[in-house]
């Protein structure tokens, strides 16, 4: 119980993101399927069913992931209040995910029994997304009450119509005929450019009311994760403006590639299941307004993320450390605001010296592995530098040892132990992704894998990567110390995504202009992303 208590926060914005992500494609699907400007697309049969299939099985997901829920915070609760089972049903939460998981599991049911059965799943989805608004902040809110409940549903169907659209907006195309693909396009682009309306009106009006004040925007936990959340917004935005421009080059020939479009769109599903994790690890901050006393000036914020150097390559003795030395608890101690947070172990100025040693030498290796990675496009370098990969082996061997200090072999925790703190499991997943990034990617270079999955590897790791930087556990103990890491992690994870999602383009587009482009985004971002790591402070 002890080790499911401690890991729940991290737990509960993992499995947030997973509704989320199930939610908007199931909305999405019944947006695609139910919208005059999609129902005219001339779509055929064969997509019809394939995107009813799609639907049962996101409704089904959401179904499960919801009653999984509602499950997980019973189960906190019985372990921290000890409440019995009927006051557990009793309790909000767990009353709005039960709810909603049968909702889910009524589109199930509708969309699978018969065809004119089409408008009671939409009907029951627009239900279930109203049921979702009483797990958002809105509904903890006690002044604009009906104007963020309006603004939380068209946010998330803004998000449905649009992201989780996509998927079936490559159904269609994918069974359209030459002829057809036109319209299917001119028609996602309609809705689209609706959902996208939504979203952003919506999401203006949520940011100015839950952050209360701009100077948030740096200076909270809150404004930082929000800010990434736009980062990635931009970024789809650029991907739907391009696809837009290549659905209008359709309307002129008719017979044209479609082939850019797809490799967009598929992108814009990447970043946009980021996002929605994103979001996730939002609702499990408190809004920015409600804590004014706990941010970051901007002097200090500056203080922490100003370049510096030389870089600390010399690290303290780990008999120094705090984890070595006798603990005293502190009854005086912040303790964590989330459920299931342990509060903050006590930290020296040996503990930040040996964490910035780490970051810095870390950084090191992620820079030499972009500079041969872009050595690579050089032929006469390209023997050697192919071998990059390798990098990855040596960086991850490092971070075993020195990550978490507590932890075997230099620390007195086990490895299975150890899996309990929520950092010390993203941190040992992110060790086991590097080696597969390492030995997956040069097998590949070297042409030892010939699977045509196998390339994909890389950029999937990548980005899956950076999007768990994003889902953060938020223990709030000491909020603005939080914030200060934080905001020097968060761009590593957006620099993260651009580099997975530009390899992805780089191995599915065409040869012109775009993939080139795209070949030299990624490994300049793994140059970036050792920068930001070489320049990390934690004081």
């Amino acid at each position: 119980m002890q080790l499911f208590i401690e890991i729940y926060g991290f737990l509960n914005v993992t499995l947030r993101g997973f509704i989320l992500t199930a939610q908007s494609l199931t909305l999405g699907g019944l947006a695609f399927l139910l919208l005059p400007a999609v129902a005219e697309a001339r779509l055929g049969e064969t997509a019809r069913r394939r995107a009813e299939r799609l639907i049962f099985w996101s409704a089904l997901a959401l179904c499960a992931g919801e009653a999984l829920a509602a499950a997980a915070l019973g189960f906190m609760l019985s372990g921290t209040l000890g409440l019995p089972a009927g006051e557990l049903l009793g309790a909000e939460a767990v009353k709005i995910d039960l709810l909603a998981s049968v909702l889910a599991g009524a589109v199930a049911f509708f969309i699978s029994s018969r065809r004119d059965a089409l408008p009671a799943a939409g009907l029951a989805g627009l239900f279930l997304l109203a049921t979702q608004i009483g797990a958002t902040h809105a509904a903890s809110r006690l002044d604009h009450v009906a104007g963020l409940y309006v603004a939380e549903f068209a946010h998330m169907l803004g998000v449905a119509i649009w992201i989780g659209g996509i998927p079936y907006f490559l159904i269609a195309l994918g069974a359209a005929q030459t002829g057809s693909r036109r319209y299917v396009a001119a028609r996602f682009s309609m809705i689209s450019a609706a959902g996208v309306a939504m979203l952003l009106g919506a999401g203006v009006y949520m940011a100015a009311d839950y952050l209360g004040e701009p100077e948030a925007l740096y200076g909270a936990s809150y404004g930082v994760m929000l800010t990434a959340k736009a980062g990635l917004l931009l970024g789809l935005l650029l991907l739907g403006g391009m696809n837009f421009l290549t659905g209008r080059e359709l309307r002129t020939d008719p017979r044209g590639s479609v082939s850019r479009l797809r490799r967009f769109a598929e992108v814009e599903i990447g970043v946009g299941l980021t996002a929605l994790f994103c979001a996730a690890s939002l609702t499990s901050l408190p809004p920015a307004r409600d804590l004014p006393n706990d941010r970051a000036s901007w002097n200090e914020v500056v203080e922490r993320v100003e370049p510096r150097w030389p870089i600390r390559l010399e690290s303290p003795d780990h008999a120094s450390l705090s984890t070595s030395q006798p603990r005293m608890i502190d009854p005086g101690a912040p303790r964590a605001y989330a459920m299931g947070e342990t509060a903050a172990p006590p930290r020296n100025a040996e503990d930040i010296a040996w964490s910035e040693y780490n970051h810095h030498w870390a950084g090191i290796f992620v820079l030499l592995m972009g500079l041969l990675a872009l050595a690579e496009h050089d032929r006469r370098l390209a023997p050697i530098a192919k071998h990059w990969p390798l990098t990855f082996l040596g960086l991850a061997g490092f971070l075993f040892l020195r990550a978490d200090e507590e932890v075997w072999p230099l620390g007195h925790l086990g490895l299975i132990e150890s899996l309990r703190d929520p950092e010390i499991a993203q941190h040992r997943l992110m060790i086991v992704l590097i080696i597969l990034f390492g030995l997956f990617e040069w097998r590949v270079r070297l042409g030892k894998l010939k699977a045509a999955w196998a390339p994909y590897v890389f950029p999937v790791t990548t980005a899956v990567a950076a999007a768990f930087l994003l889902t953060h556990s938020h223990g709030l103990a000491n909020p603005k110390e939080e914030m200060l890491i934080e905001i020097t992690h968060t761009p590593l994870a957006l620099v993260g995504v651009a580099a997975g999602w530009a390899r992805w383009l780089e191995l599915r587009l065409d040869d012109g202009p775009a993939r080139r482009i795209a070949s030299l985004v990624w490994p300049v971002a793994f140059i970036l992303a050792g920068l930001l790591l070489m320049f990390y402070r934690e004081a």
